[in-house]
C-alpha cells in the first residue's frame, strides 16, 4: 500500500502531476482516466487521501457519487454512448491499482469494450467537450 506522499493522485490534486480536469470542487478532482477503457473515463477523485470505501467518510464519499452522477449526464450528452458505467474497487483482490479512493464514470458503446489508447490531444479534446455539457 502506499501513503498519500508516493500516492500519484495526490500528487495530481497537489498539482505535481498533469492531468486532463473535467471538474473540481472544494472537496474533489474529476479527471480523465490516462489509461481508459473507453472514450470519455473519468475518474472521481477525493482531495483528501482515503484509500478505500472502508477508510473515507460517508458525507464525502456521498458527495463523490453526486459529482459522478453529473458527470455521466455530461457525457451523456456529450459523447452520446451507448451506456455509462459507474465502478469503485476496493483492494488489489477487487481490481484496486491506485489505493486512493475513487470512482470510475465510464461510457460505454459495448458490453465488451476493450481499453483503447487516446493521444494527449484526444484527451484534451474530451475533457474539453465533458467540462463543457457539466451542469453544476
Amino acid at each position: 500500500m502506499q501513503g498519500p506522499q508516493a500516492c500519484v493522485f495526490c500528487r495530481v490534486v497537489a498539482g505535481e502531476l498533469p492531468s486532463y480536469k473535467v471538474y473540481e470542487d472544494d472537496w474533489v478532482l474529476a479527471m480523465l482516466d490516462i489509461r481508459p477503457v473507453g472514450r470519455g473515463h473519468t475518474l472521481v477523485v477525493p482531495k483528501q487521501h482515503f484509500e478505500d470505501v472502508l477508510d473515507i467518510e460517508e458525507d464525502l464519499m456521498l458527495h463523490i457519487y453526486r459529482v459522478a452522477k453529473k458527470v455521466a449526464e455530461a457525457q451523456k450528452r456529450a459523447l452520446n454512448p451507448a451506456g455509462i458505467g459507474i465502478a469503485q474497487n476496493n483492494g488489489a483482490a477487487a481490481g484496486q491499482i491506485i489505493f486512493h479512493f475513487h470512482a470510475h464514470v465510464i461510457p460505454k458503446e459495448s458490453v465488451n469494450q476493450n481499453r483503447y489508447e487516446p493521444s494527449p490531444e484526444e484527451l484534451t479534446e474530451v475533457a474539453e467537450l465533458i467540462r463543457k455539457n457539466l451542469v453544476t
